[in-house]
Formats: structure tokens, sequence, C-alpha cells
């Protein structure tokens, strides 16, 4: 009996749990910003100015960005203080490929990011494993 242990359900159960440790994993990376469903809010223009900079507070929770989308002026300065309110591993980091923009975003710490768009048009940003968690800027 030992041997029917060791050889197949040893394996058997390491297999298994690392099935489900996959699949949870992936289940936690799947919400997509409520910008891509139908029936999603218009741009909102939100957040403060200070000194020529639009400042524009963001959480990641199990939603994903919120709020979104957000309205921005092209060639205007924004800083985004974003602040991660959820442990799910697809929101510990904010990627924006057009800026080049890949930053850690520690568990309830804001985050300083800088930017300024300079293009008119839907600016997406999301996680780092696909932008799973996804948000969006429009920019006129």
């Amino acid at each position: 009996m030992r041997p029917f242990f060791s050889r197949i359900i040893k394996p058997w159960l390491a297999l298994t749990a690392a099935a489900v440790l996959a699949g949870a994993s992936q289940q936690a990376c799947t919400k997509e910003s409520s910008a891509k469903e139908p029936g999603a809010p218009a741009a909102q223009e939100v957040g403060r100015r200070e000194n020529g900079v639009h400042v524009v507070e963001l959480a990641v929770t199990e939603k994903g960005y919120e709020p979104s989308p957000v309205q921005l002026k092209k060639g205007e300065p924004v800083k985004l203080v974003v602040t991660r309110k959820t442990d799910l591993t697809c929101a510990t980091e904010l990627v924006m490929d057009e800026y080049k923009i890949d930053t850690k975003l520690p568990l309830n710490t804001p985050v300083d990011i800088t930017f300024t768009p300079n293009q008119s048009g839907t600016l997406k940003y999301g996680c780092a494993m696909g932008k799973m968690i996804t948000g969006t800027f429009v920019v006129d």
C-alpha cells in the first residue's frame, strides 16, 4: 500500500493543489473594469487642481480602478494618487504602456504617479498581468 501512496497519491495531491492555487489566482485577476461593460458611465472630471496640475485620487479595489473612466485634458500635467485597497495579485502595480509607467502599489499606501497626456482619445491602464484589472482615462 505504501508504494501506491508514494508513487500515485502524493503526486496527484500535489498537482491538484497546484491547479487549485492557479485557478484561485486567475479568478482573482479576471475582473474587468466597469468602463468596458455596456452602459458604463461616461467619463467624469474628478480631482482637484494644484499649481496647474490635475490631481486625481484613484483606489484599486476588488471592482478595479475607481473612479473610472476619468476625464483629463491634453497637455495638462496629471498627478495620480493611487491607493491599493485589495490584496488581489493583479492589483499590485499600475502599468500604462504609452507613458512607460510601471509602478508598484503597496497595500494601503498612497503612491504618486505623474504624467502629461499628449494625445486625445482613450488611455487605458491596468495591472501588469495582461491588464485584467483596468481603468480608463478619456483625454480631450
